[in-house]
């Protein structure tokens, strides 16, 4: 029997603020209740300092709230960091350098509007879950493959945070005991065989092994392997190069073994892959989706997770933090 459909969580009516800290750029926007983007801005990050980052953050959503007839309801900040429980501090954020930033305390002083902040991940997966791929589906984990791999699990219609409030950070599961040095500073996560910065890794390795059929791929770059960026990995896949398409493969499969790992965590009931990589489309998911096939049906009937690609791009963050600041608490 289908279950029934999720509960549209009501909301403030009027429209909100979201904001998306990068570490090279601040994005915001102002979002009506049905997710579209009204305004936007952009600017450039102050880079490790988190007072001039808010202090920027501050300034956007002065600019952005002059631009509207009507009262902004709230503004909701994406950051690519830990967020506490309560949606108010940032315990880390690697690339912005904090540390126990009180985030909501500095804006809502600075801006007199009601703030809360949330990990961008969650953010994003908040956006395709109610406006995007994922509306209508109960249980969705989102998968933002980019230079790492970020995500968040909404079930039921509420984003699950975890005891703490930084669950979700999927990039850094175990895919290789004591395989490639991380960032986060542990051996074989995810994120090094199913990212971006894999796809070039590996096409740039197979192209130094095989120069003579990956011509199309270095004649993209500069002629050599340490010239080859992730969009011409991209381009030289769709025209047909065979090294370019077997770095696809190669990231695919790993991506699929992540996924059938989740899946047999959480039981999802679909997939949402966004970020820049899910801009190949099938030349990533074809070998995803056959190998969370063999992975999730081995020994077992267990029903499949819908495979489905993101819809809302770069304005998910936004979208997502923006939505948050809207809902009950």
């Amino acid at each position: 029997m289908p279950s029934p459909p999720p509960v549209t969580p009501p909301g403030k009516p009027g429209v909100s603020i979201g904001v998306d800290i990068g570490g090279t750029k601040i994005a915001a926007g102002v979002v009506d209740a049905q997710g579209t983007v009204l305004r936007s801005t952009r600017r450039p990050t102050p880079r490790h300092d988190a007072g001039a980052v808010l202090a920027e953050v501050a300034d956007v959503v002065e600019e952005l709230q002059a631009e509207v007839d009507g009262s902004i309801v709230g503004v909701g900040v994406g950051v690519a960091g830990g967020v506490d429980r309560n949606r108010a501090t940032v315990y880390f954020a690697p690339n912005l350098a904090w540390t126990q930033v009180p985030v909501q305390a500095v804006l809502q002083g600075a801006t007199g509007l009601p703030v809360v902040v949330e990990n961008d991940g969650a953010a994003a997966a908040w956006a395709e879950t109610r406006f995007g791929a994922g509306a209508g589906i109960d249980h969705v984990v989102v998968v933002t493959v980019g230079t790492g791999i970020g995500g968040g699990i909404v079930i039921d219609g509420q984003v699950m945070r975890g005891a703490h409030g930084v669950a979700a950070e999927i990039g850094h599961m175990n895919a290789v005991p004591d395989g490639r040095p991380c960032a986060c500073g542990r051996l074989g996560c995810w994120e090094q065989y199913a990212s971006g910065n894999a796809l070039v890794r590996e096409a740039r390795s197979l192209a130094a092994e095989r120069r003579p059929e990956a011509r199309t791929l270095l004649d993209l770059g500069d002629g050599t392997p340490e010239g080859v960026q992730g969009g011409h990995i991209t381009e030289a896949a769709r025209l047909g190069d065979p090294v370019a398409i077997e770095a696809f493969s190669t990231v695919g499969n790993w991506l699929g073994r992540g996924l059938a790992d989740l899946t047999a965590i959480l039981d999802p009931e679909a997939f949402v892959i966004g970020g820049g990589v899910s801009e190949a489309g099938d030349l990533l998911l074809a070998s995803t989706k056959r190998t969370l096939t063999e992975k999730v049906a081995e020994g077992s009937n267990r029903p499949l997770p819908r495979l489905l690609l993101a819809q809302l791009g770069n304005d998910a963050g936004i979208v997502g933090a923006a939505d948050l600041a809207r809902q009950p608490r």
